[in-house]
């Protein structure tokens, strides 16, 4: 059976840290930001993990497990 591939969209949007956990970036920060605090624009900085609920598929699209 041939190897599995990578979904290239996935691989573009989520990364897995050294313990596995897989994180992902905030939404919200690409436009209209005039409205939206300096501390909220600030936290749309860092990543965030995935959800327990996308987990799954994300880990599957990502060929891991």
């Amino acid at each position: 059976m041939p190897k599995m591939k990578t979904h290239r969209g996935t691989a573009k949007r989520f990364r897995v840290t050294g313990s596995g956990k897989i994180m992902r970036a905030k939404a919200y920060k690409s436009h209209i930001m005039t409205k939206k605090s300096q501390k909220r624009k600030r936290n749309f900085r860092h990543e965030t993990e995935v959800a327990a609920s996308d987990r799954k598929v994300i880990a599957r699209n990502l060929g891991l497990r």
